[in-house]
């Protein structure tokens, strides 16, 4: 959970921008998008089009119908209906048609938001963006750099990579073509591109101008910089494209941070995009099936008589500037946080990129093997890892070692005892650093110098995790073929059934290479939609999607520890540390033995009466927990609190007890 991830890339990855394909789920689909939708022309041709809409809104209007033009029915939304008379302060068509950038970056949403009064575009842009000598431009400001990998000379880690980008527009949406962790071939950099905007503004003279979201991934790593890209484009005029403003000023990174921003020259190829109908109905439905939100501050005014503090929540956080962003669940309803950035609010607060780090143990991993309970019976559970990978045998004893121990980090094979000693031990900093899927085997088999009996002691490793998940892969392949995949299983199965961001669909692998080996101790990357979807879909669904039963039951509510005996689920944790998220035992009374274990991928702390006597009640939460900061606690009350934040801390207690006001939190 904790992992100090170093962030030294080996840059023997292949370059592969190739998009992952993903299956549709065999549950219940949304309703069809009708065919004309895509193939509606918005060019300027289309202003005859919106004019006779108008007129069909008043007849309908005067005959009692319910009015909406023939573009309202859209899924993503009516038209703009600004004039496009804006007075914009920053990043004015002159900026944007020179070579000169800013000498700090501008004010995030009044650079990249669309803005109050934007008219409907006149352009569509369709095609490919390269940006051109991304390794000559741009300003860069270092503020962190815990493991010292930024030179004082020039460096990659200074720029943007070079890689096309290609996108389809619909009305004002600018839908990008490859979504998910783009592997751009640089040493140092992948791309995350999300959905972004497009719009008229008069002062642009006649050019359309589009924004979209963007994060710079750091290669082999979890890290995310998260920032935008703005230009003006046109199909008529000449030059087609501007020069691209970009700025990074927002991280969910706890061992770099920098600002990044400046212009770069690019060029526009429009052309038609291959499935282009589908990419936009494929981005409209996850429009669709978004969740409901609402500001955070609503919270106590939807639960007047709760007596809710939501200005708890963070009251413990000694750098509440660390806080990316954080929220509740609770009701089918994400009350959620603005995303600030150094530079003001982030202008796509709802596209902002979350690393997962070690929460992709439970969401991916843990949920993986509860997959595999479902479809194959729970005696899987039993089955050992010598049996699916060979190389086990190279160092340690895994004899009796099996999948439900692995998953409880209690492999039996370990160096050093103390909380998370081995996860922070340079044993481990090897393993992390290598990208190969045989070095990284040889890495976690190398971690056995003292042995205990399989699933009677707690030690935290990603490499157990790691090698967890190449044997299930093992273990579905042998089921199902060669060609089989644990990340597209669980994707496919889970993930696209509780529509989780098409972003959202892809891993980290082994090689930095999309046909790499699923990590599985970390490398998902959410957005809050997704974070409040799963949260819920765990703590109230009961493994449940559209009806089917996707989760073995039982193994999910021993998880959770809401099954029998749950002091008894897992294991102990009897180490600790007083600034990890269990923190140590006697937060406000006496301890209570065995108040702290660890089961199936998942955190579990039990809250007494004894130790917290702010409560009236003894219960168990279950927790996910990623490196820097990451918190998702699913309370037995059926409410998801989630916080992302990169200043290694992790106070929770604030949160649930204010929580707990919502709705009893015993069961």
């Amino acid at each position: 959970m904790r992992r100090s991830h170093k962030f030294v890339c080996k840059c023997a990855g292949r370059d592969a921008t190739l998009r992952e394909r993903y299956v549709r789920s065999k549950g219940p689909r949304m309703t069809s998008i009708p065919s004309n939708v895509d193939q509606i022309d918005l060019t300027a041709g289309s202003v005859l089009l919106r004019w006779c809409s108008a007129i069909l809104l008043v007849i309908l209007s005067a005959c009692g119908a319910i009015a909406q033009s023939s573009q309202s029915a859209s899924p993503f939304g009516p038209p703009l209906s600004g004039s496009g008379d804006i007075h914009r302060i920053v990043l004015k068509r002159s900026l944007l048609i020179s070579t000169t950038s800013p000498p700090t970056p501008v004010d995030d949403s009044a650079g990249f938001a669309i803005p109050e009064g934007a008219a409907e575009p006149a352009e569509v842009f369709e095609g490919t963006l390269t940006l051109k000598d991304t390794g000559l431009t741009g300003s860069f400001s270092l503020l962190a750099d815990i493991f010292s990998l930024v030179s004082n000379g020039d460096s990659p880690w200074k720029h943007l990579p070079a890689a096309p980008i290609q996108f389809v527009q619909r009305g004002s949406h600018l839908i990008p073509v490859q979504q998910g962790l783009v592997i751009t071939g640089s040493p140092v950099w992948n791309y995350i591109i999300g959905p972004g905007r497009v719009w008229q503004e008069r002062e642009d003279d006649g050019y359309a101008r589009a924004a979209f979201p963007f994060a710079l991934i750091q290669r082999n790593q979890n890290c995310v910089h998260n920032g935008e890209m703005t230009f003006l484009f046109s199909n008529t005029r000449k030059p087609n494209i501007s020069t691209v403003y970009y700025q990074i000023t927002q991280e969910t990174c706890y061992p770099m941070k920098f600002n990044m921003w400046g212009t770069i020259s690019a060029t526009y190829t429009p052309g038609p995009i291959a499935n282009a109908q589908t990419i936009a109905a494929n981005q409209a439905q996850e429009f669709s099936h978004r969740m409901p939100r609402k500001p955070l501050s609503e919270l106590g005014r939807d639960f007047k008589t709760s007596g809710i503090d939501v200005t708890a929540f963070l009251a413990a956080y000694k750098r509440k500037e660390d806080v990316t962003t954080y929220g509740v669940v609770v009701g089918g309803t994400n009350y959620t946080t603005e995303c600030p950035t150094r530079f003001g609010e982030y202008a796509f607060c709802d596209e902002m990129r979350l690393p997962s780090y070690s929460i992709a143990k439970s969401v991916f991993t843990g949920v993986a093997l509860m997959r595999l309970g479902e479809l194959y019976s729970r005696d899987m559970y039993a089955e050992l890892i010598k049996n699916y990978i060979p190389q086990s045998k190279e160092g340690g004893n895994w004899d009796a070692t099996t999948f439900n121990n692995a998953s409880d980090m209690a492999t039996g094979n370990y160096n050093l005892l103390g909380y998370e000693a081995d996860e922070d031990s340079p044993a481990m900093d090897a393993f992390l650093v290598d990208e190969g899927y045989e070095a990284k085997l040889q890495d976690a088999f190398a971690i056995h110098k003292q042995f205990a009996t399989p699933g009677t002691r707690w030690v935290y490793q990603s490499s157990a995790t790691f090698v967890l998940m190449q044997a299930m892969n093992a273990y579905l392949q042998k089921k199902r073929g060669s060609s089989a995949d644990l990340f597209n299983m669980v994707r496919d199965d889970v993930y696209v059934p509780l529509h989780v961001s098409q972003g959202g669909l892809t891993t980290i692998r082994t090689e930095n290479s999309p046909t790499g080996a699923p990590s599985g101790y970390y490398g998902l990357f959410f957005i809050k939609d997704d974070v409040a979807k799963i949260g819920n879909f765990l703590n109230n669904a009961n493994g449940v999607v559209n009806g089917i039963q996707v989760l073995e039951p039982l193994r999910l509510k021993e998880a959770l520890f809401r099954a029998p005996a749950p002091a008894e689920l897992g294991v102990s944790i009897e180490d600790s540390n007083p600034t990890s998220l269990l923190g140590k035992p006697g937060y406000g009374g006496p301890a209570v033995p065995g108040s702290r274990r660890y089961a199936h991928g998942f955190w579990g702390r039990y809250v007494s009466t004894q130790e917290f006597p702010q409560f009236s009640s003894n219960f168990w939460i279950a927790f996910m927990s990623g490196y820097g900061g990451n918190i998702v606690a699913l309370l037995p009350n059926g409410v998801t609190f989630y916080s992302f934040s990169d200043g290694n801390e992790f106070p929770w207690t604030g949160a649930v007890s204010e929580l707990a006001k919502l709705a009893p939190v015993f069961k």
